[in-house]
């Protein structure tokens, strides 16, 4: 689902984030401001470069990473659901999570902050440390 055309800035963003590749990361110029921040479960970096290196570390790491995205906009900020898929260690994963984004006054976004379990969406899945994490949060579920 693409956002109504009335804020092209988004609809641009999201369609590089759909095709985001390292041969187009380069472009990230276009889309985010000098400043900008980035915060999720594992990283908080601020400045464009800082950024940058967030998703070369993503592509170097992961197999095939790739955003499946929508978003719901309100003035100078969108809410963006997520789909992550890639590989690790030979496995397949998705994380489903969510972006908060805002738009500075030129439509670069200047704060983005994701917002994942990282446990259940990651950590649970993985070999060796699942299972306990699988048992705690069944033992603190409600009945």
């Amino acid at each position: 689902m693409k956002p109504d055309d009335d804020f092209p800035a988004l609809s641009a963003l999201l369609d590089w984030y759909q095709a985001l590749s390292p041969d187009n990361l380069d472009d990230i110029d276009r889309y985010s401001a000098p400043d900008a921040r980035l915060k999720d479960p594992f990283n908080d970096v601020a400045g464009v470069r800082a950024i940058e290196a967030v998703f070369r570390h993503m592509f170097h790491r992961l197999a095939a990473p790739r955003f499946v995205v929508a978003a719901l906009r309100q003035r100078n900020q969108a809410f963006v659901s997520r789909d992550f898929y890639f590989g690790l260690g030979g496995r397949q994963y998705r994380i489903h999570g969510g972006s908060h984004l805002y738009f500075d006054d030129s439509g670069l976004v200047d704060r983005h902050r994701d917002y994942w379990d990282a446990a259940e969406e990651l950590l649970q899945k993985l070999p060796l440390i699942g299972a306990p994490i699988a048992w705690l949060r069944r033992r603190l579920a409600a009945d």
